[in-house]
């Protein structure tokens, strides 16, 4: 998989966290280089088919809380994230759970930046992609390591 690699050399947009509290930066939709998804809450019109249907996203719950997170939300965590956790935790090694609690704590502003650094390859520096368990720049495996 080629990586556009205009969207790596750049700070990480706080757009690219979802309310989900996935890091849009690290996936494989938004990575690729053709037909690039732009970022669940990005302007942009190119979103990846699951994110513009997103039942997470499009719940009527998060225009009542305060971030637009799912952490502020009064029914948090409920049945669809821990789902969604759990299905990341098994398959991903990453936890919506923690990112959001991470979030809440740090807030979105310092969380992002320790997104940015989280998920560099620590063998050449390239982006890590959250659905693949090696660096599509170097091959170096980095699945095993807790995220």
């Amino acid at each position: 998989m080629r990586q556009n690699t205009d969207k790596i050399s750049q700070p990480l947009d706080p757009n690219l966290i979802a309310p989900c509290g996935m890091n849009c930066a690290t996936c494989l939709a938004y990575l690729r280089e053709k037909n690039s998804c732009s970022g669940c809450l990005t302007a942009g019109t190119n979103k990846a088919k699951h994110c513009s249907s997103c039942i997470i996203k499009n719940c009527e719950k998060l225009s009542e809380t305060e971030s637009g997170y799912c952490y502020d939300c009064h029914e948090y965590p409920c049945k669809r994230l821990k789902n969604l956790d759990k299905r990341y935790r098994t398959n991903y090694q990453m936890s919506m759970l923690d990112n959001l609690d991470n979030m809440k704590r740090l807030g979105p502003a310092k969380f992002v930046i320790q997104e940015q650094a989280r998920w560099l390859c620590k063998q050449c520096g390239e982006q890590l992609c959250v659905h693949r368990p090696q660096c599509q720049n170097c091959g170096e495996s980095w699945s095993k390591v807790k995220r």
